[in-house]
Protein backbone atom coordinates (compact mmCIF):
# COMPACT_ATOMS: atom_id res chain seq x y z
CA UNK A 1 0.00 0.00 0.00
CA UNK A 2 1.35 3.41 -1.00
CA UNK A 3 2.01 5.89 1.81
CA UNK A 4 2.62 9.63 1.65
CA UNK A 5 6.07 9.17 3.17
CA UNK A 6 7.19 7.41 -0.03
CA UNK A 7 6.92 10.62 -2.03
CA UNK A 8 9.43 13.48 -1.71
CA UNK A 9 7.77 16.72 -0.62
CA UNK A 10 8.81 19.45 -3.03
CA UNK A 11 6.71 22.42 -1.92
CA UNK A 12 4.28 23.54 0.78
CA UNK A 13 1.97 26.54 0.85
CA UNK A 14 -0.66 27.93 3.16
CA UNK A 15 -3.17 25.21 2.34
CA UNK A 16 -1.56 22.75 -0.10
CA UNK A 17 1.49 20.51 -0.29
CA UNK A 18 3.15 19.10 -3.39
CA UNK A 19 4.85 15.72 -3.64
CA UNK A 20 6.83 14.25 -6.53
CA UNK A 21 5.34 11.14 -8.14
CA UNK A 22 7.97 10.17 -10.66
CA UNK A 23 9.24 12.58 -13.31
CA UNK A 24 5.94 13.52 -14.92
CA UNK A 25 3.40 13.74 -12.09
CA UNK A 26 2.78 15.44 -8.77
CA UNK A 27 0.51 14.70 -5.83
CA UNK A 28 -1.39 17.86 -4.87
CA UNK A 29 -2.63 17.46 -1.28
CA UNK A 30 -5.14 19.94 0.16
CA UNK A 31 -5.27 20.32 3.93
CA UNK A 32 -8.07 21.58 6.18
CA UNK A 33 -5.96 24.63 7.03
CA UNK A 34 -7.45 28.05 6.44
CA UNK A 35 -5.59 31.30 5.89
CA UNK A 36 -6.65 34.89 6.34
CA UNK A 37 -4.73 38.16 6.01
CA UNK A 38 -1.63 36.15 5.03
CA UNK A 39 -1.69 34.11 8.25
CA UNK A 40 -2.36 30.38 8.46
CA UNK A 41 -4.80 30.09 11.34
CA UNK A 42 -4.27 27.65 14.18
CA UNK A 43 -7.77 26.20 13.79
CA UNK A 44 -8.55 23.90 10.82
CA UNK A 45 -11.96 23.71 9.14
CA UNK A 46 -13.18 20.06 9.00
CA UNK A 47 -13.78 18.74 5.46
CA UNK A 48 -12.38 21.88 3.84
CA UNK A 49 -9.73 19.89 2.00
CA UNK A 50 -12.33 17.49 0.65
CA UNK A 51 -14.60 20.35 -0.48
CA UNK A 52 -11.81 22.15 -2.36
CA UNK A 53 -10.65 18.93 -4.01
CA UNK A 54 -14.12 17.74 -4.98
CA UNK A 55 -15.11 21.15 -6.32
CA UNK A 56 -11.94 21.45 -8.41
CA UNK A 57 -12.62 18.03 -9.94
CA UNK A 58 -16.18 19.09 -10.80
CA UNK A 59 -15.01 22.28 -12.48
CA UNK A 60 -12.05 20.68 -14.28
CA UNK A 61 -14.54 18.29 -15.89
CA UNK A 62 -17.09 20.99 -16.73
CA UNK A 63 -14.47 23.34 -18.20
CA UNK A 64 -12.49 20.75 -20.15
CA UNK A 65 -13.74 22.10 -23.49
CA UNK A 66 -12.61 25.63 -22.58
CA UNK A 67 -8.99 24.84 -21.65
CA UNK A 68 -6.88 21.76 -20.81
CA UNK A 69 -6.17 21.16 -17.11
CA UNK A 70 -3.53 19.33 -15.13
CA UNK A 71 -5.76 16.68 -13.54
CA UNK A 72 -4.77 13.05 -14.09
CA UNK A 73 -6.86 11.29 -11.42
CA UNK A 74 -8.54 11.75 -8.05
CA UNK A 75 -8.99 8.04 -7.32
CA UNK A 76 -5.82 6.19 -8.27
CA UNK A 77 -3.59 3.57 -6.57
CA UNK A 78 -0.79 6.14 -6.45
CA UNK A 79 -2.88 8.31 -4.11
CA UNK A 80 -2.29 7.13 -0.51
CA UNK A 81 -5.36 6.20 1.54
CA UNK A 82 -4.35 8.70 4.24
CA UNK A 83 -5.03 11.64 1.89
CA UNK A 84 -7.66 10.11 -0.39
CA UNK A 85 -10.49 12.53 -1.04
CA UNK A 86 -8.28 15.59 -0.63
CA UNK A 87 -5.47 14.78 -3.04
CA UNK A 88 -5.14 14.90 -6.81
CA UNK A 89 -2.64 13.25 -9.12
CA UNK A 90 -1.67 15.98 -11.59
CA UNK A 91 0.72 16.60 -14.46
CA UNK A 92 3.91 18.55 -13.96
CA UNK A 93 3.86 21.92 -15.69
CA UNK A 94 6.03 25.00 -16.02
CA UNK A 95 3.99 27.37 -13.88
CA UNK A 96 3.53 31.00 -14.88
CA UNK A 97 4.45 33.64 -12.26
CA UNK A 98 1.08 35.41 -12.23
CA UNK A 99 -2.24 35.22 -10.40
CA UNK A 100 -4.84 35.44 -13.16
CA UNK A 101 -7.87 37.22 -11.67
CA UNK A 102 -11.26 37.81 -13.28
CA UNK A 103 -13.81 40.19 -11.76
CA UNK A 104 -17.46 40.49 -12.66
CA UNK A 105 -18.36 42.56 -9.59
CA UNK A 106 -16.55 45.27 -7.66
CA UNK A 107 -15.34 43.87 -4.34
CA UNK A 108 -12.26 43.34 -2.16
CA UNK A 109 -9.01 44.90 -3.31
CA UNK A 110 -10.64 45.77 -6.63
CA UNK A 111 -13.12 48.02 -4.87
CA UNK A 112 -10.30 49.59 -2.82
CA UNK A 113 -8.31 50.30 -6.00
CA UNK A 114 -11.36 51.75 -7.72
CA UNK A 115 -12.11 54.14 -4.85
CA UNK A 116 -8.53 55.37 -4.97
CA UNK A 117 -7.94 55.58 -8.74
CA UNK A 118 -11.20 54.97 -10.62
CA UNK A 119 -9.61 51.87 -12.17
CA UNK A 120 -8.64 48.31 -11.29
CA UNK A 121 -5.26 47.06 -12.52
CA UNK A 122 -5.20 49.77 -15.17
CA UNK A 123 -8.74 49.00 -16.40
CA UNK A 124 -10.75 52.25 -16.20
CA UNK A 125 -14.29 51.83 -14.87
CA UNK A 126 -17.37 54.11 -14.97
CA UNK A 127 -17.74 56.76 -12.28
CA UNK A 128 -20.11 56.29 -9.36
CA UNK A 129 -19.87 52.55 -8.85
CA UNK A 130 -20.72 51.19 -5.40
CA UNK A 131 -19.28 48.26 -3.52
CA UNK A 132 -20.46 44.96 -5.04
CA UNK A 133 -21.84 46.60 -8.18
CA UNK A 134 -21.88 44.38 -11.24
CA UNK A 135 -19.32 45.56 -13.80
CA UNK A 136 -20.36 46.40 -17.38
CA UNK A 137 -18.37 43.32 -18.43
CA UNK A 138 -15.91 40.99 -16.69
CA UNK A 139 -12.35 42.34 -16.48
CA UNK A 140 -8.90 40.76 -16.21
CA UNK A 141 -7.10 42.11 -13.13
CA UNK A 142 -3.88 40.15 -12.56
CA UNK A 143 -1.69 40.09 -9.48
CA UNK A 144 1.84 39.07 -8.64
CA UNK A 145 2.28 35.63 -7.14
CA UNK A 146 3.72 36.50 -3.74
CA UNK A 147 5.98 34.35 -1.62
CA UNK A 148 4.51 32.75 1.51
CA UNK A 149 3.75 35.45 4.09
CA UNK A 150 3.77 38.29 1.59
CA UNK A 151 0.88 40.08 -0.11
CA UNK A 152 -0.12 39.52 -3.73
CA UNK A 153 0.06 42.87 -5.49
CA UNK A 154 -2.42 43.98 -8.15
CA UNK A 155 -0.67 44.80 -11.42
CA UNK A 156 -1.75 45.85 -14.91
CA UNK A 157 -1.70 43.85 -18.12
CA UNK A 158 1.56 45.42 -19.28
CA UNK A 159 3.31 44.07 -16.18
CA UNK A 160 2.14 40.55 -17.08
CA UNK A 161 3.23 41.00 -20.71
CA UNK A 162 6.70 42.02 -19.53
CA UNK A 163 6.87 38.94 -17.27
CA UNK A 164 5.69 36.21 -19.63
CA UNK A 165 5.58 37.79 -23.10
CA UNK A 166 2.71 39.60 -24.78
CA UNK A 167 1.36 36.64 -26.74
CA UNK A 168 1.23 34.40 -23.67
CA UNK A 169 -0.23 37.23 -21.57
CA UNK A 170 -3.03 37.73 -24.09
CA UNK A 171 -3.66 33.99 -24.03
CA UNK A 172 -3.87 34.03 -20.22
CA UNK A 173 -6.26 37.01 -20.27
CA UNK A 174 -8.53 35.35 -22.82
CA UNK A 175 -8.54 32.02 -20.94
CA UNK A 176 -9.19 33.70 -17.59
CA UNK A 177 -12.23 35.57 -18.86
CA UNK A 178 -13.56 32.54 -20.77
CA UNK A 179 -13.38 30.32 -17.68
CA UNK A 180 -14.91 33.02 -15.51
CA UNK A 181 -17.85 33.50 -17.89
CA UNK A 182 -18.55 29.76 -18.05
CA UNK A 183 -18.27 29.43 -14.28
CA UNK A 184 -20.47 32.46 -13.62
CA UNK A 185 -23.11 31.15 -16.01
CA UNK A 186 -23.26 27.77 -14.28
CA UNK A 187 -23.24 29.28 -10.78
CA UNK A 188 -26.08 31.64 -11.72
CA UNK A 189 -28.18 28.65 -12.75
CA UNK A 190 -27.69 27.42 -9.17
CA UNK A 191 -28.70 30.72 -7.57
CA UNK A 192 -25.14 31.84 -6.84
CA UNK A 193 -23.19 34.87 -8.11
CA UNK A 194 -19.52 34.38 -8.92
CA UNK A 195 -18.18 37.82 -8.03
CA UNK A 196 -14.53 37.18 -8.83
CA UNK A 197 -12.00 34.38 -8.95
CA UNK A 198 -8.32 33.70 -9.51
CA UNK A 199 -6.54 31.00 -11.48
CA UNK A 200 -3.04 29.67 -11.89
CA UNK A 201 -1.79 28.56 -15.26
CA UNK A 202 1.10 26.46 -16.44
CA UNK A 203 2.59 25.42 -19.76
CA UNK A 204 2.95 21.75 -20.73
CA UNK A 205 5.72 20.09 -22.72
CA UNK A 206 3.91 20.89 -25.97
CA UNK A 207 3.74 24.59 -25.08
CA UNK A 208 -0.02 24.58 -24.41
CA UNK A 209 -1.57 26.77 -21.73
CA UNK A 210 -3.05 24.61 -18.96
CA UNK A 211 -5.15 25.60 -15.96
CA UNK A 212 -3.69 24.17 -12.74
CA UNK A 213 -3.84 24.18 -8.94
CA UNK A 214 -7.49 24.66 -7.85
CA UNK A 215 -10.31 26.14 -9.88
CA UNK A 216 -13.44 28.05 -8.81
CA UNK A 217 -13.35 26.91 -5.19
CA UNK A 218 -14.51 28.98 -2.19
CA UNK A 219 -10.83 29.62 -1.40
CA UNK A 220 -10.09 31.18 -4.78
CA UNK A 221 -13.48 32.74 -5.53
CA UNK A 222 -16.10 35.05 -4.06
CA UNK A 223 -19.47 33.31 -4.16
CA UNK A 224 -22.59 35.24 -3.15
CA UNK A 225 -26.16 33.96 -2.77
CA UNK A 226 -28.10 35.65 -5.57
CA UNK A 227 -31.25 35.92 -3.46
CA UNK A 228 -29.46 38.19 -0.95
CA UNK A 229 -27.54 40.35 -3.41
CA UNK A 230 -27.79 44.05 -2.62
CA UNK A 231 -25.23 46.44 -4.17
CA UNK A 232 -23.72 49.13 -1.97
CA UNK A 233 -22.65 46.84 0.88
CA UNK A 234 -20.55 43.80 1.67
CA UNK A 235 -22.39 40.67 0.57
CA UNK A 236 -23.17 37.46 2.45
CA UNK A 237 -20.81 34.86 1.02
CA UNK A 238 -19.93 31.18 0.75
CA UNK A 239 -16.20 31.78 1.08
CA UNK A 240 -13.86 32.50 4.00
CA UNK A 241 -15.08 36.08 4.32
CA UNK A 242 -16.99 34.89 7.39
CA UNK A 243 -13.65 34.11 9.06
CA UNK A 244 -12.16 37.46 8.01
CA UNK A 245 -15.18 39.28 9.41
CA UNK A 246 -14.89 37.50 12.77
CA UNK A 247 -11.16 38.20 13.00
CA UNK A 248 -11.63 41.92 12.36
CA UNK A 249 -14.69 42.19 14.61
CA UNK A 250 -14.68 43.06 18.31
CA UNK A 251 -15.21 39.50 19.54
CA UNK A 252 -11.83 38.22 18.36
CA UNK A 253 -9.79 40.86 20.22
CA UNK A 254 -7.26 40.76 17.39
CA UNK A 255 -5.70 43.84 15.84
CA UNK A 256 -4.88 43.25 12.19
CA UNK A 257 -2.25 46.00 12.29
CA UNK A 258 -0.39 44.21 15.10
CA UNK A 259 1.13 41.67 12.70
CA UNK A 260 0.65 38.98 15.36
CA UNK A 261 -0.83 35.52 14.87
CA UNK A 262 -4.65 35.66 14.92
CA UNK A 263 -6.41 33.86 17.78
CA UNK A 264 -7.93 30.37 17.44
CA UNK A 265 -11.40 30.31 15.92
CA UNK A 266 -14.30 29.49 18.27
CA UNK A 267 -16.36 26.38 17.55
CA UNK A 268 -19.32 28.37 16.23
CA UNK A 269 -17.14 30.10 13.61
CA UNK A 270 -15.56 26.79 12.59
CA UNK A 271 -18.98 25.15 12.19
CA UNK A 272 -20.48 28.08 10.30
CA UNK A 273 -17.46 28.25 7.96
CA UNK A 274 -17.61 24.52 7.25
CA UNK A 275 -21.32 24.81 6.52
CA UNK A 276 -20.67 27.57 3.99
CA UNK A 277 -18.00 25.55 2.17
CA UNK A 278 -20.17 22.43 2.03
CA UNK A 279 -23.24 24.39 0.89
CA UNK A 280 -21.24 26.04 -1.89
CA UNK A 281 -20.08 22.64 -3.13
CA UNK A 282 -23.46 20.98 -2.94
CA UNK A 283 -25.42 23.85 -4.52
CA UNK A 284 -22.99 24.36 -7.38
CA UNK A 285 -22.40 20.70 -8.21
CA UNK A 286 -25.80 19.24 -7.31
CA UNK A 287 -23.90 16.50 -5.48
CA UNK A 288 -23.60 15.49 -1.83
CA UNK A 289 -20.22 15.77 -0.14
CA UNK A 290 -21.07 12.51 1.63
CA UNK A 291 -20.62 10.73 -1.73
CA UNK A 292 -17.11 12.06 -2.24
CA UNK A 293 -14.19 9.69 -1.38
CA UNK A 294 -12.31 10.05 1.88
Amino acid sequence: MTTLAEYPKIAAGKVRELYAVGDEHLLLVTSDRISAFDFVLDTPIPDKGRVLTAMSVFWFDLLADVLPNHLVAYDDPRIPDEVRGRALLVRRLRMLPVEAVARGYLAGSGYSDYRRTGAVCGVALPDGLQEADRLPEPIFTPATKAEFGAHDENVDFEHVAAEIGRERAEQVREATLAIYRRGAEHAAERGILLADTKFEFGVDAAGRLVVADEVLTPDSSRYWPASEYRPGRAQPSFDKQYVRDWLTGPESGWDRASNTQPPPLPAKVVEATRDRYVEAYERITGRSLADWPG
